[in-house]
């Protein structure tokens, strides 16, 4: 008998099943919601985006970045303002080849994971580990830099008087967004979709009209422009002009920061993923090109400069509502909407980020916990750490967008390199693959752009913020490394335990008690009356073999029958799709069933098992330990536990301490569990 995943409809809510609640409780399940129940066979469809979704959750932080990033551009061009149409031309082109690219991307790795996968997969895992280490930081000034963005567009139009207040209003939203994110993907996305139509439409209105009240003088302009450019030539020369749209085009790279987040997310996309991650990306792509584009030529066509305490697109949303007298108001509607969005892009921060750190985890670069989820199926230590080191950034920066736009960039666009380099290398090497030219003058290019907004960032801003990101870049790539190479070790020990016990496990061990072999001959039948050990185990191996050897050992004569308890743990590998999730729990079920065989073949009890399914551990382990203790009223419950000869204060953050958790729980229940240690290390 076992607990696997039903068929049938969930069962009844938690109204009709009353829970008592500590207060600690009813406040988390109020701010958070209701447990999301595993076995729902329709939990992947509502939890997954439609591409209008997606476009809303991910694509707003493509989208979002035209509040600073053509801003940082064109003030880059100082005095040669006639050099935005090239710039702007750039910047479009930009966007649709590093969409493009990270199209072709979803394609080949269809599971999503995005640079980090890609890097992993195409250049090895110490290009990976570096991939990802940047995608992390690059996540958590993705969430700084729109939050603070956002406070400089909104108080754009408030009294100067108000301005103590814009860093605790920056802070209150990000603790606010943690907690939307903890109650999962459509419920922080759909409350903000309207957010989103807003800054599309008001913006439209600004950059269309903008561009439309200047066409009656394009002549006049199209002069000016060819005579500032002659100007420039006959000053700098052709080589001094490229210079200058080059180290704008560079500065101005935080305009195509985001455009990964789709690739990133493809796991919470609808079914067909790839074609929604792909429609996804075509909507991103078209009105970041569009909205950036146009910025750039209407800061041309409106003479806009920088004013203090303004951002550039407030000084031209004013500007526009004096030439066509709408009045106030609209600038209000633009920058309120420009700041929601800003906003919302913080969202990509909260859905990738934490997904890239459990892709990361079940590589073992990262805690294990990182993969975990929570109740409702969100990777809770992900969004949490993702919520804290944002908070920390915003309040160390002082919300300096002009900063943190640096930090920002130089890690997106090493994971851009990377990848681009990665994909290059991929497409070179598929020779039979049809069209594979196309691929390879895609990321050609796309390698060169991005290695060279890489470059000259670095060297330009390095003293301006720059070096502090590649610190901090640098310090989590060792730490990374460091942790795999513990989580090696230990995994090294348990290799060196499955060899030691194999042998104990086919033949008497010397000087050891056992059970009475039988050889092949039919097990005894269970006595739910007599002595049963219950004993907790994961995958079949040394471990688990040597904690019920050691059971008959000290207990001689004892037991009578044996009952193999495990839990097949959704985390965020499990929880990919409906097959990955069947997986993980036939693979549960696999080593429990090896298990009851080994203990049949050893001989002289009986033996069965019960798995759990679940996503907490303990919790599952606790509902099914006392569902044994019903059956079985004379049962022990025994567990293996890893143990260090020299405890350190970092092995409670790598290792889960689910055992004396468990312990402690059923002594309150009337249970004894005894923890038998193994030493690794």
């Amino acid at each position: 008998m076992s607990h696997q995943i039903s068929d049938k409809e969930p069962g009844p809510p938690d109204d009709e099943q009353p829970e008592r609640l500590t207060i600690g409780g009813r406040i988390r399940r109020a701010l958070i919601g209701r447990p999301r129940d595993v076995r729902d066979r329709s939990l992947f469809h509502k939890l997954s985006l439609i591409p209008f979704l997606a476009w809303v959750g991910l694509g707003s932080d493509g989208l979002s970045s035209s509040a600073y990033g053509p801003e940082e551009a064109f003030r880059a061009l100082g005095e040669h303002r006639s050099l935005a149409v090239v710039l702007a031309g750039l910047v479009a082109f930009t966007v649709i080849i590093i969409s493009l690219a990270y199209s072709r991307i979803i394609e080949r790795f269809p599971s999503g994971g995005g640079g980090y996968i890609v890097a992993t997969r195409t250049l090895g895992k110490r290009a990976g580990v570096v991939s990802g280490s940047a995608l992390l930081v690059d996540y958590v000034f993705t969430i700084t830099i729109s939050i603070a963005a956002a406070g400089d567009a909104i108080w754009s139009f408030l009294p100067a008087s108000w301005a103590t207040a814009k860093i605790p209003f920056e802070a209150s939203i990000i603790v606010l967004m943690t907690i939307l994110n903890l109650r999962g993907v459509r419920e922080s996305v759909v409350p903000l979709a309207p957010i989103f139509i807003a800054f599309l439409i008001t913006h439209l209105i600004l950059i269309g009209g903008g561009i439309a009240t200047h066409l009656g003088n394009v002549s006049a302009t199209a002069a000016t422009v060819a005579k500032d450019f002659r100007t420039g030539l006959d000053t700098l020369g052709l080589g001094g002009m490229l210079l200058i749209v080059l180290h704008a085009y560079s500065l101005g790279g935080g305009t195509f920061t985001g455009i990964e987040a789709v690739s990133n997310g493809v796991a919470i996309m609808r079914e067909p993923k790839v074609e929604t991650a792909k429609r996804t990306m075509l909507y991103m792509a078209v009105s970041l090109a569009v909205t950036a584009a146009g910025l750039l030529l209407c800061y041309l066509l409106w003479d806009i400069r920088p004013v203090d305490g303004k951002t550039m697109n407030a000084v031209l949303a004013e500007r526009f509502v004096g030439a066509t007298d709408t009045g106030h108001p609209f600038v209000i509607a633009t920058l309120a909407a420009e700041g929601a969005i800003l906003i919302l892009a913080a969202q990509a921060g909260f859905l990738d980020g934490p997904r890239v750190l459990s892709t990361m985890a079940i590589d073992y670069w990262v805690p294990r916990r990182f993969a975990t989820l929570s109740d409702r199926l969100t990777t809770q230590n992900g969004i949490l750490l993702m919520g804290t080191t944002s908070l920390a950034a915003l309040l160390l920066t002082g919300g300096n967008v002009r900063a943190l736009v640096v930090m920002y960039s130089i890690n997106v666009f090493i994971t851009f390199s990377l990848s681009m380099f990665g994909m290059l290398l991929d497409r070179w090497q598929r020779r039979d693959e049809p069209k594979r030219w196309r691929g390879l003058v895609l990321f050609t290019v796309g390698f060169g752009l991005c290695a060279t907004i890489l470059c000259v960032t670095v060297v330009e801003k390095f003293a301006e913020g720059g070096w502090i990101t590649i610190l901090v870049t640098g310090f989590l790539i060792a730490l990374c490394f460091l942790i795999r190479a513990h989580y090696a070790r230990i995994a090294k020990r348990f290799e060196t335990l499955d060899m030691e016990t194999a042998s104990v496990a086919k033949t008497k061990a010397s000087g050891e008690a056992e059970p009475i072999a039988t050889h092949g001959a039919v097990p005894p039948a269970l006595d739910p009356k007599s002595g049963t050990a219950a004993v907790l185990v994961t995958r079949f191996g040394g471990l688990g073999v040597r904690t019920v050897e050691r059971i008959f050992s000290d207990f001689p004569n004892h037991f009578k029958n044996v009952v193999f308890i495990s839990v097949s743990v959704v985390d965020s590998s499990a929880f990919r799709d409906e097959s990955a999730l069947a997986e993980s729990t036939r693979r549960a079920e696999r080593a429990l069933d090896q298990y009851v065989h080994w203990a049949h073949d050893r001989g002289g009890v009986a033996a069965t098992k019960r798995l759990g399914v679940g996503i907490d551990v303990i919790d599952e382990l606790e509902k099914t330990c006392r569902a044994v203790a019903e059956e079985y009223p004379n049962v022990v419950f025994f567990a293996g536990r890893i143990a260090f000869a020299h405890e350190q204060w970092y092995h409670a953050i790598l290792h889960n301490d689910s055992t004396v958790a468990l312990q402690k729980r059923l002594q309150a229940h009337g249970h004894t569990l005894v923890v038998l240690p193994a030493t690794v290390l």
